[in-house]
């Protein structure tokens, strides 16, 4: 409860009608603020500052049914560790911090930043807060809610830092998502964050692109249902491109058919991972790529310092910090953009 606060208003909430469930854990209630007298359900431990369903309801299903794809534990690879402290660099010890998640998915994220021993708040705009919830609910310095990055339910400069990884170019206005982020950490604290890259190659001839306008139309069980018959229909034709020294993988990808050949031998790991990245990019309501100049941008109207925009994982990585102190006229921010 100290670390929730009511997004209308910004003010402390208010916890009545509590039901407890497993491990004294509150299961069911109600979050009320006194300043505006907005109410907010708590439902399957989870607090809800948006309505279940949503736009991002396409990702709710998703990591609901591939909840545990992409942990290192299922995989047997250390990916989402690797790309976790790759991208933040941060220390692999932050007792004593606070951390704000900026779209869990179902949580590959979560587990390594509660493994830091930091408090993670957690949130995403969508149903996947339930599949995050059973990996990850249980840790005594995690808090999971369902929540709009536009209207956080935490105290401006509450966090010592804030990371968002995969989900900037899923809102309806990456620039102030961003922006948004940026508002939550205090002064000092540190920002990273990633978003996809807008260039000739993956925009122009990214083959998702000509056929989005109407796969993000469809109802997210039938977009899903379509795509497992399309792998099930390509994986034949997925193998053997698979095989073309070089070019296999990019050509899969064009085919609209996630290719983690270089990772993984097992076939019915492949198919998994390849239905998920089939449907992750043709479901989004929203897909915005940026290019780096205005991602800079970005990070010069949140007034970061030590700010680095460079390629990375997902396309752009963003590291930065909030400015310590205040200050007058110009501010001189030192990029290092590759």
């Amino acid at each position: 409860m100290e670390y929730l606060y009511c997004p209308e208003c910004a003010r402390h909430l208010v916890l009545s009608d509590e039901r407890m469930g497993e491990d004294d854990r509150i299961a069911e209630g109600t979050l009320s603020c006194a300043a505006c007298a907005a109410t907010y359900p708590i439902q399957s431990y989870i607090p809800r500052f948006v309505p279940v369903e949503n736009y991002a309801s396409g990702f709710g299903l998703q990591w609901t049914i591939h909840d545990r794809t992409q942990y290192d534990a299922e995989s047997g690879l250390p990916l989402s560790e690797t790309r976790f402290f790759d991208e933040t660099q941060w220390p692999r010890r932050l007792e004593g911090e606070v951390v704000i998640e900026a779209g869990s998915g179902s949580g590959r994220f979560t587990e390594h930043a509660a493994g830091t021993g930091a408090t993670v708040l957690s949130f995403d705009y969508s149903y996947a807060v339930e599949g995050n919830y059973r990996s990850n609910g249980h840790r005594p310095n995690v808090l999971i809610v369902q929540a709009d990055v536009f209207r956080m339910p935490f105290r401006p400069g509450s966090a010592d830092r804030v990371f968002c990884f995969g989900v900037l170019q899923h809102t309806p206005d990456p620039r102030r998502a961003f922006i948004a982020l940026a508002k939550c950490v205090r002064a000092g604290g540190n920002v990273t964050a990633d978003v996809y890259l807008k260039s000739f190659s993956k925009y122009v001839l990214g083959t998702k692109y000509w056929v989005r306008p109407c796969t993000r139309r469809l109802p997210p069980q039938l977009l899903y249902r379509a795509t497992q018959r399309y792998i099930t229909f390509i994986w034949p034709l997925a193998r053997l491109v698979r095989r073309i020294p070089r070019l296999g993988p990019a050509l899969n990808w064009r085919l609209l058919v996630g290719d983690y050949g270089r990772l993984f031998a097992d076939d019915s790991m492949l198919r998994r991972w390849a239905a998920l990245d089939t449907f992750d990019m043709l479901a989004p309501r929203y897909d915005l790529p940026q290019t780096l100049a205005g991602v800079r941008e970005w990070c010069s109207e949140a007034d970061l310092v030590d700010v680095e925009v460079d390629r990375g994982y997902n396309g752009i990585v963003i590291r930065g910090k909030t400015r310590a102190t205040p200050v007058t006229g110009p501010s001189a921010l030192g990029y290092q953009a590759r």
